[in-house]
């Protein structure tokens, strides 16, 4: 099982905001372990807060940035496929850097977790989970931290 991150950053990033890439593509890499997909690909686009406000706006309806957006390549219940030897394409996460920095001082952990879990997030609701009711917002909050803390990113971290 693989899975391939094709990485794109809009905004400006400090050199040592620069090294949180990797993480954000091992959270990844764990989240497709763990949830046993085939070898896939997603495309994570870092973005700041007027794009990802204008995306939210366009798709979702909700005139606000907000953290994370994913968008699915497959509506819930269909069948995945792709050509023969392809990965199969999951979606793209778009993720705030602003909210990142921001949330992650307000949480008091590191911008490599607060990126990788908005990573995993969106990843997660690529692949159907979603957080509307209290049951479906703790398994996909357990599962979340459970492959965060496979990779060292704990909520102290």
């Amino acid at each position: 099982m693989s899975l391939r991150v094709e990485s794109e950053v809009r905004p400006h990033l400090t050199e040592q905001e620069d090294t949180w890439l990797p993480w954000v593509e091992r959270c990844l890499m764990q989240a497709a372990e763990t949830e046993q997909t085939p070898p896939a690909e997603v495309a994570v686009t870092i973005v700041d807060d007027e794009e990802i406000h204008r995306l939210n706006r366009e798709y979702r309806q909700v005139d606000r940035p907000t953290d994370v957006l994913s968008f699915p390549q497959w509506e819930p219940g269909e069948e995945w496929g792709s050509p023969e030897g392809e990965p199969l394409p999951l979606g793209d996460i778009v993720i705030s850097l602003p909210r990142a920095r921001e949330q992650a001082a307000q949480y008091g952990h590191s911008l490599e977790r607060e990126l990788g879990f908005l990573a995993v997030h969106g990843f997660l609701h690529l692949l159907g989970y979603d957080h509307g009711t209290d049951e479906e917002e703790e398994e996909m909050f357990s599962r979340q931290e459970a492959i965060l803390s496979r990779v060292g990113l704990t909520r102290q971290g």
